[in-house]
């Protein structure tokens, strides 16, 4: 089952976060007994709400102050297979951030064998409830990302991160 591991807040935030677990499910196994495409970017995605929770950008606080946040573009790289019981390991890194804006990128690990199977790259947008735009977040949110990214800079940028997707132009062109 999936664990979140909070940090404290009277330390340091984790440098990256490493505090969300969870395991292959069997609804989530595809016709080649393997982690279906699909499923990754769900399990992502609990990643991704598990680091928000640990930032500080849990929905109570950002709907608290009429704000949310929301996936503006992912991309996944897929390294290795996992399969049904596979117990996983997420850590996540913050990249950058403005006003409206926070950029983080996701590890995926077999947490026993310890090999990198997937990574995520993830951009997301504050939204304001209240007029369903983009807009700046609110001073208590910005904060908040403030102290992740004091811990997070410095950390080296992941291989995968940044990446455009292309097929050479064929031979004879």
């Amino acid at each position: 089952m999936p664990t979140t591991i909070l940090p404290d807040p009277a330390r340091p935030f984790p440098s990256p976060f490493d505090g969300y677990r969870d395991t292959v499910r069997r609804a989530w196994i595809d016709h080649n007994d393997h982690l279906n495409v699909g499923y990754y970017m769900v399990v992502f995605d609990l990643a991704t709400d598990a680091f928000n929770d640990a930032a500080g950008l849990d929905l109570a606080s950002k709907f608290g102050l009429g704000f949310t946040t929301m996936v503006v573009e992912a991309h996944a790289n897929y390294l290795r297979e996992v399969r049904l019981d596979a117990p996983l390991r997420f850590t996540t890194q913050l990249l950058g951030y403005d006003a409206k804006r926070v950029h983080f990128f996701h590890r995926m690990y077999h947490a026993e064998e310890g090999f990198l199977a997937a990574t995520n790259e993830i951009m997301l947008v504050t939204v304001n409830l209240a007029e369903r735009r983009v807009g700046a977040m609110p001073p208590a949110l910005l904060s908040r990302i403030e102290r992740v990214w004091d811990t997070h800079r410095d950390l080296p940028r992941p291989e995968q991160a940044g990446r455009i997707m292309r097929v050479p132009a064929p031979l004879g062109i």
